[in-house]
């Protein structure tokens, strides 16, 4: 049998829930490391008034704690991003099985644009149990500089990630743990509709006349599809933020948020670190789905 041609691609077919969640896992390791830092920028603006604005979160953050700083944080999302991103993509691939099984399509039978996205909100349900601590713990880690504690009850500072959730469960338990869960499902269901609606869209227009997308192509729907993500998702990320990065007691919900960053900031503020959230947008997400793509290869050379 003739090896497929490594310098076209196209989605996988008959993909195994197995695959997609291997691949998965790859994919959002690959995003973590090209985004955080601009993640990192973006939560600071998001949890902070001290700033200009980016640039001036970029010098202070290098400044103040060297390079390094700029990967503040990455412990807990680089070890949690396996399994959130390998359940998102299994997710993904399991709400396609429901949304076929709905609409009565058979597996040779191409989903529609909005079916696969519908089929990506659904990812977002059994990811966000997974991503509502992850996201607790690197945003306490994140806005934690050298100088100063951490955001949180009587001025707690943290060590790292472990540290970090073992305190959340002493002083809070699994409510503290999960603090923003609920803000976290608001962002991701309509966020991973777009991410996953928009990157097959584009992959539909890609294909050459063999019905193949290149690696360019594959990188580009990626990445677009991570910048409608964020457009979508940038308000409810804003309060999610805020929530989980306050001291205890300062909100009763993701509402209180909401009406006390209207009342005191204004409708702008559900906008804040929208420019490092585009930014970082593209390149992390383009290396996600080219992360996916490879290991997808890989794992079908395997036989898996």
């Amino acid at each position: 049998m003739a090896e497929p041609d490594p310098a076209v691609q196209t989605e996988p077919k008959g993909v195994s829930g197995l695959q997609s969640f291997l691949s998965g896992g790859f994919g959002g390791v690959c995003l973590v490391l090209v985004g955080h830092p601009l993640d990192l920028i973006k939560v600071k603006l998001q949890t902070g008034t001290a700033y200009k604005g980016a640039l001036d979160v970029a010098a202070q953050t290098l400044k103040n704690e060297g390079a390094l700083g700029f990967y503040r944080g990455v412990s807990a999302p680089l070890v949690g991003v396996t399994p959130i991103f390998a359940t998102c993509f299994w997710g993904y691939e399991m709400g396609q099985r429901v949304v076929r099984a709905v609409n009565k399509k058979p597996v040779d039978q191409d989903l529609t644009i909005a079916e696969h996205a519908v089929a990506g909100g659904l990812s977002a349900l059994p990811a966000t149990v997974l991503m509502a601590p992850v996201e607790r713990v690197k945003c306490l880690l994140q806005i934690q500089s050298n100088e100063a504690a951490a955001v949180g009850a009587k001025g707690t500072r943290y060590t790292g990630m472990i540290d970090c959730g073992m305190q959340l469960m002493k002083t809070g338990g699994l409510s503290s743990v999960f603090k923003g869960w609920e803000a976290t499902l608001v962002r991701d269901i309509p966020g991973s509709a777009a991410y996953f609606g928009v990157n097959v869209a584009l992959k539909k227009q890609f294909k050459d006349e063999r019905g193949k997308v290149s690696d360019i192509g594959i990188l580009t729907a990626g990445g677009v599809a991570g910048m409608a993500n964020w457009a979508i998702a940038i308000p409810p990320d804003v309060i999610k933020s805020r929530l989980q990065t306050a001291p205890e007691g300062t909100y009763t919900g993701m509402l209180d948020v909401y009406r006390t960053l209207m009342r005191q900031e204004g409708a702008g503020a559900l906008f804040r670190g929208i420019g490092p959230a585009m930014t970082r947008a593209f390149p992390a997400n383009a290396a996600c789905f080219f992360g996916v793509d490879i290991a997808n290869r890989f794992l079908e050379k395997l036989g898996i």
